[in-house]
């Protein structure tokens, strides 16, 4: 399999923005709970991350109160 082009998609959506509305709570909150930066957390938000840290995701998770699976989930094609 050929490595992935930078400006190919992962075929990962997070649901980053859902899970914020429904429990009510803003980006800005949710990075002062997890330590990670607003900008960062945007960039996972809108699906342009290239990466994430289990810690991150693991703090992320928690801050939610969701697994994984509903964070991350396969993109629509």
């Amino acid at each position: 399999m050929a490595p992935a082009d930078e400006n190919d998609a992962t075929g990962i959506h997070c649901r980053l923005d859902e899970l914020l509305e429904q429990r009510g709570m803003t980006l800005t909150r949710l990075s002062e709970i997890v330590g990670v930066s607003v900008v960062n957390l945007s960039i996972l938000k809108n699906d342009r991350a290239r990466a994430i840290r289990f810690s991150t995701l693991f703090a992320v998770c928690a801050a939610l109160e969701c697994e994984v699976g509903e964070l991350l989930v396969a993109a629509e094609r």
